[in-house]
């Protein structure tokens, strides 16, 4: 039989309504159940109690047996068209996915242990996943557990320092390994070739760096990477200010300290041996590992500090 919306119901006795919906069995794919509605309630009704004569449904009942059968539950029932059931659809005549009601699992019903079942899944697909997870994981940050570079790299020559106590930029040309790509960085510091009285005030009055005196060095295992020799007469200043790591230049003729390192941008003034004298610059300039080779090239360890801190943190 082929079931319709609209089509007229009626029992042994009278007309009682219509057909406002068909419930489907998705097992047997077949209508199971009408319902049908009647002084405006909407009853569930087997389909085998039904019985089609032309454009009219005849109930075995008589309109007061109406009673006997349950009411629509709404919630007990999801729509075709949201639930996909492969097949069914073809074998439903008559009807729209939008009319056709399929009854919702137990444990649909249930929001509790349909959440228990849905976390379980969830905890099994994370615990499937982990073996999967940890070397990925761990190939993707390798980069963030990489050793700090210390290696030499020449920067100019002595050569390029005529003055005693005059400083001078030298620029060169770094390549920095970011995460998994390389690039290529423009950098410089202040190269000086120190006088002894410089470099008393430089190496004499400072400590706490890498929790040694300025001179030293150290890694985070404590062990010593470099200590520059006071004798040595070049000395090496990071050519980034330490308050927010800006470019600084060298003034002859200041107007109030007369000879300094002077940043432009915040107005941080620092002593020719790179102590602070004004501004926000929380600590003196940086003092770069430094050395030269017999054949008066100078070298440096290229490090990077944070800039904006009283303490010296390394970041490169």
């Amino acid at each position: 039989m082929s079931f319709e919306i609209k089509h007229k119901v009626r029992c042994s006795d009278r007309e009682v309504g219509e057909v406002t919906r068909v419930i489907a069995d998705p097992i047997a794919k077949s209508i199971s159940h009408l319902v049908v509605l009647s002084d405006g309630q909407e009853w569930v009704i087997p389909a085998e109690r039904a019985t089609l004569e032309g454009d009219t449904v005849v109930l075995s009942c008589p309109a007061s047996g109406l009673s006997e059968f349950p009411r629509l539950r709404r919630e007990d029932f999801v729509e075709l068209r949201e639930m996909e059931v492969p097949g069914l659809e073809r074998h439903l005549e008559g009807v729209v996915p939008g009319e056709v009601l399929v009854r919702l699992p137990e444990m649909e019903k249930d929001p509790s242990r349909r959440s228990f079942f849905v976390k379980m899944t969830n905890a099994i697909g994370v615990v499937l996943a982990l073996p999967l997870l940890y070397p990925i994981t761990r190939y993707l940050t390798n980069p963030l557990y990489q050793p700090l570079d210390n290696t030499w790299f020449k920067i100019g020559s002595t050569k390029q320092l005529p003055e005693l106590d005059v400083p001078q930029l030298v620029s060169f040309k770094r390549e920095i390994q970011e995460g998994y790509l390389k690039r290529v960085f423009n950098k410089s510091h202040w190269v000086v070739r120190a006088s002894e009285a410089l470099r008393e005030k430089i190496f004499g009055s400072r400590t706490d760096l890498f929790g040694a005196t300025m001179h030293e060095y150290r890694g985070n295992q404590d062990q010593l990477i470099w200590k520059n020799d006071p004798k040595s007469e070049v000395v090496v200043f990071s050519g980034k200010c330490p308050h927010l790591g800006c470019a600084y230049r060298w003034k002859e003729n200041h107007k109030r300290f007369g000879r300094v390192y002077w940043c432009p941008c915040h107005l941080s003034i620092f002593a020719p041996n790179g102590d602070v004298v004004d501004g926000p610059a929380p600590r003196p300039l940086d003092v770069m590992p430094s050395r030269v080779n017999p054949a008066g090239q100078i070298e440096v360890i290229d490090a990077e500090f944070k800039a904006g801190r009283t303490d010296i943190i390394r970041i490169l």
